[in-house]
């Protein structure tokens, strides 16, 4: 069996999707992909997680961050290495092989398309609060859907469509932000110990919960690596991009949640045994008057779309992958010839998030991507172990190298794995659903098809064996 080379495979990728997606997103664009796909989960996450541990919930933002933050830094140096579409995907089968790259990519696929669609579920508490004020009467699942046909005919269009759109969208719902966090400073009654003292008087496993719980937040941080073979210059624009969206969005998860619960008094977050659904609608309305919690809604309602369409964005491009790679059917990996972007991966991602909406009730929807997301982090560790450690053999050299080498990764899998245990059943059901259907996949279809070679992590395996022998 023939070692494999990352730097002739990564090359003759980078090759073919020179031929098909076009390079046109700078560090600028990876910051707004990530942003946008990462900050709407503010607008839907406070209030559950409030209703597991209380008020102390911004400490439970700083956690999870945490948490990301070795995943992050892994993703980095393995974008940077193989900058190609399909992220963690592309990672993942070239690290361990076909088998667990076909059950990593439809379960990445399966993660993503959930967070995506969790925006679409959620957008609808704040839409009730427009329609609700202006007096219009309207069906809120017909909206969703709507919501996502569009989104899936504006990704079909191409990735600078993508962007043209969450730039704007980005840049108001931040100013909306702040200044309801400016404003939360002179509401009465502010009592900025309140969250301080909730934080640090739960209990642990309160806490750990919690972080489990809005680890999905993060998911975005990494998200644009999936769409890598159309960044200009990714080795840096990759790792720069991702790691300033992480640090953006740990500041502003932790910030609105302490002022949000600083600002409100009591266990605002539940009305009649129901979890508010609009967090920052209640936010805004209660800091700076009814208008611009309106407002704030409305802004709100954009941002989860704008975080759907990077979503739908990313997720698709893992079934563009999985048919280059010959795991899927070939269609898969063809690219409309006018818009230069993968259609029918599109396309069916478009309609499996449909059925998402349909069927899952969104907190199952948040604890089913957060621990998939969770369990994928830290196989993302693992691969830079791996490939550090038969770097030799594998040709592995990228433009950047993580900080902290190994103790970050090593951080990185302990905590994910403490977290995964505080999900509880969701967490398992998603994992074995995706393994199951990774498996059947890559049996009656992939096992045909895909490329026989030793893989880094046959090598560390066989190395490890003669050392003990």
């Amino acid at each position: 069996m023939p070692i494999s080379k990352l730097d002739s495979v990564v090359a003759m990728g980078t090759e073919t999707i020179k031929k098909t997606l076009k390079r046109s997103v700078g560090l600028a664009g990876v910051v707004i992909i990530s942003l946008s796909a990462m900050l709407p989960g503010i607008f839907v996450t406070p209030t559950f997680a409030a209703d597991i541990m209380g008020a102390g919930i911004w400490l439970a933002f700083i956690i999870a961050a945490a948490v990301v933050l070795p995943a992050a830094i892994s993703k980095a140096e393995l974008a940077s290495g193989m900058p190609s579409s399909g992220g963690s995907y592309v990672y993942l089968e070239r690290t361990y092989g076909p088998m667990i790259g076909t059950i990593s990519g439809l379960g990445l696929w399966a993660s993503f398309l959930l967070k995506s669609g969790f925006a679409l579920i959620g957008f609808s508490a704040y839409f009730i609060a427009v329609t609700t004020y202006f007096d219009i009467d309207m069906e809120m699942m017909v909206l969703s859907m709507s919501a996502l046909v569009l989104i899936t005919i504006v990704n079909i269009l191409g990735v600078k469509k993508v962007k043209a759109i969450q730039t704007p969208v980005l840049l108001v719902t931040l100013g909306m932000l702040v200044i309801t966090c400016i404003a939360a400073f002179f509401v009465d009654g502010f009592d900025g110990a309140r969250p301080f003292k909730a934080a640090f008087s739960a209990h642990p496993w309160k806490l750990a919960e919690t972080s489990a719980f809005v680890f999905v937040a993060y998911a975005g941080v990494t998200k644009v690596a999936a769409i890598g073979g159309e960044v200009k210059d990714p080795e840096k624009n990759l790792p720069t991009g991702m790691l300033l969206s992480l640090l953006i969005a740990t500041v502003l998860y932790a910030m609105i949640a302490y002022l949000m619960m600083a600002a409100i008094p009591g266990e605002w977050w539940k009305v009649e045994g129901e979890v508010v659904e609009n967090p920052i609608f209640v936010f805004a309305e209660t800091v700076a008057g009814t208008e611009f919690g309106i407002f704030a809604a409305i802004i709100s309602v954009l941002a989860m779309i704008s975080m759907a369409l990077a979503g739908i964005l990313a997720s698709s491009r893992f079934l563009f992958a999985m048919g280059q790679d010959k795991l899927l059917p070939s269609a898969l990996e063809q690219v409309h010839e006018k818009y230069e972007t993968p259609h029918w991966p599109i396309i069916i991602t478009g309609l499996a998030m449909g059925l998402a909406i349909f069927f899952v009730p969104l907190k199952d929807v948040v604890k089913l991507a957060s621990g998939f997301k969770i369990m994928i982090f830290i196989m993302i560790n693992t691969c830079v172990v791996i490939l550090r450690q038969t770097s030799d053999r594998h040709g592995w050299d990228p433009s950047y190298k993580g900080i902290l080498y190994p103790f970050m990764q090593i951080w990185g899998i302990v905590a994910g794995l403490f977290l995964i245990y505080f999900i509880g059943d969701k967490a398992f059901i998603g994992a074995s659903a995706a393994i199951g259907a990774g498996l059947v996949t890559y049996f009656l279809y992939g096992q045909k098809y895909a490329k026989k070679e030793q893989t880094p992590f046959q090598t560390l395996r066989r190395s490890v064996g003669k050392k003990s022998d």
